[in-house]
């Protein structure tokens, strides 16, 4: 829409108004993401071209990656109308404002907005206006508990000020918290990424004494923090646990820097898996209707698990936490035990590539369990 020449921005809570939110706060949204949006496909081409019409949006191209950019009058108006939330990303040298052609600086741009995407089609809350400002270089007086899923961008983190120059080279995306939970967020993409160890360790302790020990103590000083990696192929999670050539990227992973480190991939698979993360009741849920049949499980048993078969450990592993999977498998491989993991079926051919000959893996159908728990009737 226009008003005497000037264009409107369209509501934040319509398909246009998502896409330039979520294009601003990336710098550059890859146009394969725009599928994975919510809204009818001829919606999104029409809304597309109308914002290309009132010169909101662009496509830009070079070397092989196209991409949706912000253009200089909606920078202007994002900015005039909404200066708190999208000022720090769409002013000054910040890498989402002033943009760069260099491949390296886009991937980096690109890896950003599909963590952005999958985390919000989650139903995780990522716009700014829906997150209280927890890494502004001074704590907001009155901070409550997080009650709901929240991911904040690293380059919201780094809003700490001096203290972010302590995890310049960290590779993480951002960082997730939930109720119970909080995550360091990653994106291998396509290939495994090289990890910068000592980063990841500082970003670490950044979180545990800024997050946990000083702005949310009550809520998170006793736990210990995770990780999440995301995934362009599932099929990467035997990268990074050492199976198919892992070139030392499992180290890190395995290493028991992080208490859980989970491997999800960018895809719709990736949201559901994500959802059970983030809610506790869900997973307890879909616990118990795996535990139906099988034995209690054994706490301080020779071998980790969820539930017994008789003499046999059943872990269940469709969240895929990686170092518990091996940690599974090396025991049962050195005392020659069987044991069983139960997953979904798309992470079924990695599983066991990763597991020796004494795991035997157990599918939950992916299409039946989504269609029974966030599809039925009065579910979300």
């Amino acid at each position: 829409m226009e008003n005497q020449g000037r264009p409107e921005l369209p509501g934040f809570n319509t398909f246009p108004g998502l896409l330039l939110a979520l294009t601003a706060l990336s710098g550059e949204l890859p146009t394969p993401l725009v599928s994975r949006l919510p809204a009818a496909g001829s919606y999104k081409e029409y809304a597309i071209k109308h914002l290309k019409r009132d010169k909101l949006l662009r496509t830009f191209y070079r070397d092989g990656l196209r991409c949706l950019r912000l253009t200089s009058t909606a920078k202007r108006l994002l900015t005039e109308e909404w200066p708190d939330e999208f000022s720090p990303f769409l002013t000054g040298n910040t890498e989402t404002n002033r943009l760069k052609s260099e491949v390296t600086r886009r991937l980096r741009l690109h890896r950003m907005a599909e963590v952005l995407v999958t985390v919000y089609n989650a139903d995780v809350s990522v716009l700014p206006w829906e997150k209280p400002p927890l890494f502004a270089p001074v704590p907001p007086s009155g901070l409550t508990d997080m009650d709901r899923p929240t991911y904040f961008s690293s380059r919201e983190v780094k809003e700490l000020g001096e203290q972010a120059v302590k995890i310049r080279g960290s590779r993480s995306t951002g960082v997730l918290l939930t109720a119970d939970d909080v995550f360091a967020v990653y994106n291998t993409g396509p290939g495994l990424m090289k990890w910068e160890y000592r980063a990841e360790m500082r970003l670490k302790a950044l979180l545990e004494t800024e997050l946990c020990l000083s702005r949310l103590p009550a809520q998170y000083s006793r736990i210990g923090l995770s990780a999440i990696v995301f995934a362009a192929d599932m099929g990467l999670m035997a990268g990074l646990m050492g199976a198919d050539g892992g070139r030392g990227n499992y180290r890190f992973v395995l290493d028991g820097s992080f208490e859980h480190f989970y491997c999800l991939p960018l895809d719709h698979h990736g949201e559901v898996v994500l959802r059970l993360l983030c809610d506790p009741g869900k997973r307890a849920a879909l616990d118990g209707i795996l535990k139906q049949g099988l034995d209690p499980p054994r706490p301080g048993w020779g071998v980790e698990n969820d539930a017994m078969d008789g003499d046999q450990p059943v872990l269940f592993a469709y969240t895929c936490d990686m170092p518990r999977i091996y940690r599974f498998n090396t025991v049962l491989e050195l005392t020659g035990r069987n044991g069983a993991l139960y997953c979904f079926d798309f992470q079924e051919d990695v599983l066991r590539r990763v597991c020796g000959p004494n795991v035997s893996v157990s599918c939950i159908d992916f299409e039946a369990y989504e269609r029974s728990v966030f599809l039925s009737p009065g579910k979300k």
